[in-house]
């Protein structure tokens, strides 16, 4: 067993109507100014309004930001900053998808009043340091895991994703409710549950930093994942099992905090940078076809998972590889999602474009378990084009 290092969140709160554990969150920070950071779509829906109830039962003054867009760019955290800076904000509240957390995290450190590092000092693993200020993260959706884990990724440039990878973004505290997820579109449910169940996947077959603990939280991410995905997509309506795929994408994002993802991600954020598929949809699309490109490297590990999610399958090791891609592809296939890029108006012509920029992803691919050239992604892209 190789050495390891295995970091998270100190503070996570789990459970339907766990959102009132915020009042006793605010007792212990006793902030002056907590600053909402999140996007329009929440305010239109209203999804706020609990946190805004808590924070009037609680006298605590606030300030809201709501600017956040999808593969938020330096902007919209530039623009973000100065608003937390001229609000005097001292902690900071993130509430949404992936892309809220990710500005609410960067945030965090920008805005620490004694904090000396500008937004292109914090590019890359280990760069962002402390003093932040204190950071609550409440996700709206069951997949990016972005509550536990200490990456944000931010847009930078017109196409390209960026890294912002450093312990200073793990939060103080997570809140895992999912009444706040009870009215997610099936397309958003589906695209953020497939997201989570790619990180179980890499995480366990990640390359450089594979580990025992993550391993484990893989495992139980997955079978959460694999048993819950459908009965949301069948009744979203049903809390029981939005809960257990917001613990299911918790703990993925803690495996892959700890064991990072490869080619799947890799091969994903050019779709997102190009085309503004959502993140979780860009993972569905190569997802397939990654894991029988790593097949050959990684076949023991998809083997362990299916016997995990079905300790009745039985076959050779090549034979239970083969059923987990299935497995997998049948859940791509029951969601509901465009699988195919052609029909998403991605031109064929601009595949080595996309290749282009998967082999820049270097921070991810140095993590997947075999290795991929342009060639290898150039081949992926024209395999899932139609």
């Amino acid at each position: 067993m190789s050495n390891f290092q295995f970091q998270t969140v100190s503070n996570i709160i789990s459970g339907l109507g766990s959102i009132l554990e915020l009042k006793n969150l605010l007792n212990d920070f006793s902030p002056q100014r907590v600053l909402l950071v999140t996007d329009p779509g929440i305010i239109q829906q209203q999804l706020h309004l609990p946190i805004l109830e808590i924070f009037e039962s609680q006298r605590q003054d606030y300030a809201i930001y709501s600017s956040v867009q999808a593969d938020p760019a330096a902007h919209i955290v530039l623009d973000a900053l100065q608003f937390a800076q001229q609000q005097q904000a001292d902690l900071i509240l993130g509430f949404g998808g992936g892309s809220s957390l990710d500005v609410a995290k960067v945030l965090a450190v920008l805005a620490h009043p004694d904090q000396k590092q500008q937004l292109q000092d914090l590019y890359g693993a280990g760069n962002a340091k402390r003093p932040r200020l204190p950071l609550i993260l409440v996700p709206t959706t069951a997949g990016t895991g972005a509550e536990v884990t200490p990456v944000a990724i931010i847009t930078t440039g017109k196409t390209v994703k960026t890294g912002i990878v450093s312990p200073a973004l793990y939060a103080d505290a997570a809140i895992l409710d999912a009444s706040f997820t009870q009215n997610l579109p099936a397309q958003i449910t589906a695209a953020t549950g497939i997201d989570a169940m790619v990180h179980a996947i890499e995480a366990y077959t990640s390359k450089i930093k594979k580990n025992p603990y993550a391993d484990m939280l893989a495992k139980q991410a997955l079978r959460l994942l694999n048993k819950n995905l459908p009965l949301v997509l069948k009744d979203g309506s049903d809390l029981e099992a939005r809960q257990h795929m917001l613990v299911g994408s918790m703990l993925a994002g803690q495996a892959f905090a700890n064991a990072p993802v490869g080619a799947v991600h890799a091969l994903a954020y050019p779709l997102g940078g190009h085309f503004h598929l959502a993140h979780g949809h860009s993972n569905a699309l190569v997802l397939t076809e990654v894991m029988k490109f790593n097949a050959p490297a990684a076949k023991q590990h998809y083997a362990e998972l299916m016997q995990w999610l079905d300790p009745y399958s039985t076959g050779c090791t090549d034979g239970l590889c083969d059923l987990f891609i299935d497995h997998m592809q049948n859940h791509l296939q029951h969601s509901g999602l465009t699988l195919k890029l052609n029909q998403l108006q991605v031109p064929e012509d601009q595949l080595p474009a996309l290749a282009d920029d998967a082999m820049l992803q270097t921070r991810l691919l140095q993590n997947n378990p075999r290795e991929l050239t342009h060639e290898h992604a150039l081949h992926i892209y024209q395999a899932i084009y139609a």
